[in-house]
């Protein structure tokens, strides 16, 4: 029987969560829910968790002394990772000593490092994987791209979200590819992957919750990306019988064998029947975002009722829906919304604003949501909604 106190007593329970970006403070109101107290830590102050969280510490999720520090002083009942950046082999060790790690510290470092991944999914699972090569000097980088060809992809190996990931299609294209991934990884320089391009229809995510009671699916969700993060995306995105099973049959592999209870974005390549593993998130995954509006139990919803070893006997899908995200360009510390009074009077819409304290360059500042009959007509609507709003920076 699962049992929650009183926030503040010795029968309440506590949740620090490494990483307080839009999806971690989606995580925290769920947390919130069901009474726990929650904890939000990131690399800068005024994150968008931690304006709904009980407590916060400034930090890099990679400094694994004082994170273990924070561990110690609050004592958590959960440590919830929800970025990749952090000090893996830290939580590993705290995990070693009897502290809880969501879904694992194992999943958190295998999914964090590219070669670690590709290792259990091509290698040990047998998954199928596009052609890749890792590298740890520019010398082997350009003898890599080589073997593999072009065009190929170039990622750090401790990186994901797009940072320093580039498509190589010219060979004049290829030493700042390797600059690129030496500069904008999510943990500095380092090794890369260099990946053969894969020819496919589209890319879904697959978002997999392993809970209490086995493990359920959402539906299949579609997106779009620039430079490797994502703008765009809608459920339920049309695939065939054939490869709706096996995409469900490699999400169920993969995750079974990283383990933990919670959600786990399986990001897949489908060309007709066929389906190709990419990557795999034990966090909330950001073309998720949909979810707050397609589903009566959304990502984050998911997400916390498996990490409780709560029950999820469903997941009731409502209907075609799309997300998108609202980008602000510019320097500043102080970004103003605007026309959202024009946006929400548009039947089936809705939108999350995330107060990041600033911008610098281009930043994801909130998303847009939206319904439809159909996945087309609900993508028109958020595209339109999304136009009728204006971020300026001060």
């Amino acid at each position: 029987m699962i049992e929650i106190g009183t926030p503040g007593t010795p029968s309440g329970r506590k949740a620090l969560l490494l990483g307080s970006g839009e999806l971690g403070k989606e995580v925290v109101i769920e947390l919130q829910r069901y009474g726990l107290t929650v904890v939000a830590c990131d690399k800068y102050a005024d994150a968008p968790a931690m304006h709904v969280a009980d407590k916060a510490h400034v930090f890099s999720m990679l400094d694994g002394e004082t994170l273990r520090k924070v561990v110690e002083e609050e004592k958590p009942d959960y440590i919830i990772p929800e970025i990749e950046a952090i000090a893996t082999p830290t939580l590993v060790a705290l995990e070693k000593e009897g502290w809880n790690v969501v879904p694992t510290a194992r999943a958190t470092f295998i999914t964090m490092n590219r070669r670690e991944i590709r290792k259990l999914a091509a290698e040990e699972l047998q998954l199928p994987t596009s052609p890749y090569e890792f590298a740890e000097t520019e010398e082997e980088f350009n003898a890599a791209v080589q073997r593999i060809g072009l065009p190929c992809v170039v990622k750090p190996v401790m990186s994901s979200s797009g940072h320093g990931q580039s498509l190589v299609k010219t060979p004049d294209q290829i030493h700042t590819a390797w600059e690129m991934s030496q500069q904008e990884g999510r943990s500095g320089a380092g090794a890369v992957i260099v990946e053969g391009f894969v020819d496919f229809d589209y890319e879904i995510t697959l978002l997999t919750v392993r809970h209490v009671g086995g493990t359920s699916f959402c539906e299949p969700i579609g997106h779009y990306q620039e430079q490797g993060d994502y703008r765009r995306s809608w459920q339920p995105q049309p695939m065939s019988d054939t490869a709706i099973v096996k995409a469900r049959e490699i999400a169920g592999k993969i995750t079974e064998a990283l383990g933990g209870y919670g959600i786990f974005g399986v990001e897949l390549f489908i060309k007709g029947d066929d389906v190709i593993f990419s990557e795999v998130s034990p966090r909330p995954h950001d073309t998720g975002m949909v979810t707050m509006i397609s589903q009566h139990l959304s990502e984050f919803a998911l997400h916390v009722r498996a990490l409780l070893g709560l029950p999820i006997p469903e997941i009731k899908f409502y209907g075609p829906s799309a997300s998108r995200a609202l980008l602000a360009w510019g320097d500043s510390s102080e970004v103003v919304f605007s026309g959202m009074d024009e946006a929400l009077a548009l039947p089936g819409t809705d939108m999350r604003i995330f107060g990041k304290p600033e911008v610098h360059g281009h930043r994801r500042m909130g998303v847009m949501l939206a319904t439809g009959d159909t996945v087309g007509k609900a993508v028109r609507l958020v595209d339109k909604a999304a136009d009728m709003i204006k971020i300026t920076c001060k």
